[in-house]
């Protein structure tokens, strides 16, 4: 219901003198026409206005800035005294209240998530590093402890702190060709989008950079019934319908396509889509609100993900007095993501890495054969050139490229310059698009960094040389957290 967060709004209800306020959200998500708050911090005489916020009006928000300590509140709703049940309460002077604690900046976490961290997702990389043995070796105690403490606020807090303040969701009709789908997705700047389906009257599904790209491999595949010119009638639900008939390397892919619509509702807790996530390996998980009993008149208020769920994590912990051990432990420490194997090493998944004139079409075959949103382009020496990400394919529409290139003569190096805006300065190698986090790096930097929205996996490079020494993903990082 309510977390550290910033806010320009953010009221101060505080008179002490020196002391850091700290701006805290609190949420009312049961509806109402006007509802106020009032606690300990306002002397319980002042009612602060609560806002609804924008595509959820039943959902009411503000942000407050507080001292540290121990604080007690209550909403007025409609003109009756209301405490949240899904947060802790106790009985007090003023009936039963609902409470929030706050630490003092000396028991917090020391800035582990600090909003001044200079942006690093380009190619630029610490050369200066932890010294591996100067770092305790955690238990699984203490491993646990922090397990149980995330796993605690995930299951505390709902898809409602997701939702941005204002934005667009962009959904699909069934009907529409799918070339038309690809250039309104290239358009638009998106890689996923939901499907609608009129005569239905439900979302059924989601359209996503994976469908153009069997559906591309289709094109090249000298067998195939299906041709450029029949992009333009051939439609979304035709092609999710299984009509197109896909070579059997990828057949086993394609049954994932054909399931229900994976969603979750905006009363569904953060660690619930977190696991959605994780047993359905999707990407994107659409929020849909229906106020009618039976499903009715389905309202999609926001395209969730991985990295939004992060986001909160770190944002929330940011000023927390429950310390985490296991934010402060170098990933090498720890058995998260999929590393490159030393000598007499025995090998486990392998990383899957590509050179620059590779072709496209092995690219995105080892992107459906391996699952994986994006693949490393390394030099002869396994050093980072560039990455090549499944999102990458929409820019293919641009100019109607992908119905002017073969997909085994097309080199990767070439892929990647057709996406690129016409009028940059930079060349392929210029590294702004490649996420990095060095083995040393504590396990707070690299939740930060993959919090961006876009950033799925980071790269893991020696210093100074980014040789690729592994791949850890947002999905990673959560199948350790949550202990999966």
């Amino acid at each position: 219901m309510f977390g550290s967060g910033s806010s320009d709004s953010g009221q101060n209800h505080s008179e002490v003198a020196g002391t850091v306020l700290m701006p805290t959200r609190f949420v009312w998500p049961y509806g109402g026409r006007r509802v106020l708050l009032s606690g300990s911090f306002t002397r319980w005489q002042d009612h602060i206005a609560m806002s609804p916020m924008e595509g959820c009006p039943t959902v009411f928000q503000v942000v407050c800035n507080l001292t540290p300590g121990y604080h007690q509140y209550k909403f007025f709703v409609d003109g009756e005294w209301r405490h949240d049940e899904r947060q802790p309460f106790v009985s007090g002077n003023y009936g039963v209240v609902n409470t929030i604690f706050l630490p003092r900046e000396a028991d917090a976490i020391p800035e582990l998530f600090g909003s001044d961290v200079p942006d690093r997702s380009n190619m630029d990389v610490d050369n200066d590093f932890l010294r591996l043995d100067a770092v305790p070796q955690i238990s699984q105690a203490e491993i646990e402890l922090s397990r149980q403490r995330i796993s605690a606020f995930l299951s505390t807090h709902t898809a409602y702190e997701l939702l941005p303040e204002s934005g667009k969701v962009i959904a699909l009709d069934v009907n529409l060709p799918i070339k038309q789908a690809f250039h309104i997705l290239y358009e638009q700047g998106i890689s996923v989008a939901p499907l609608w389906d009129f005569c239905k009257g439900q979302f059924v599904g989601v359209l996503t950079a994976i469908d153009f790209i069997l559906i591309l491999m289709e094109l090249g595949n000298h067998g195939s019934n299906l041709t450029e010119e029949e992009l333009e009638t051939h439609t979304i639900s035709a092609w999710k319908g299984g009509k197109l008939r896909l070579n059997r390397q990828i057949d086993c892919n394609l049954n994932s396509y054909s399931r229900s619509l994976i969603y979750g509702g905006p009363y569904d807790s953060l660690k619930d889509l977190a696991l959605r996530f994780l047993q359905n390996k999707v990407s994107t998980l659409p929020i849909i609100h229906s106020s009618s009993p039976d499903g009715s008149f389905p309202q999609l208020l926001h395209l969730a993900t991985l990295s939004g769920i992060l986001k909160c994590i770190c944002r929330h912990f940011k000023h927390s007095s429950s310390s985490l051990p296991i934010l402060q432990q170098p990933i090498c420490s720890i058995p998260i993501g999929t590393w490159v194997p030393k000598i007499g090493e025995s090998s486990g998944k392998p990383v899957a890495m590509l050179r620059p004139n590779a072709s496209l079409g092995a690219a995105l075959s080892l992107l459906v054969q391996a699952e994986v949103s994006s693949v490393p382009i390394v030099d002869d020496n396994d050093s980072l050139l560039d990455i090549y990400f499944r999102s990458d394919i929409t820019a293919l529409a641009k100019d109607r490229a992908y119905a002017q290139i073969r997909l085994d003569e097309l080199s990767i190096h070439q892929a990647i310059q057709l996406g690129q805006d016409a009028s940059s300065p930079h060349g392929l190698f210029n590294g702004q698009r490649c996420h990095m986090c060095l083995r040393s790096d504590p396990l707070h930097k690299v939740m930060e960094r993959l919090a961006v929205p876009g950033a799925r996996r980071l790269v893991i490079v020696e210093a100074g040389s980014k040789r690729v020494e592994g791949i850890i993903s947002v999905t990673d990082v959560f199948r350790f957290l949550l202990g999966c």
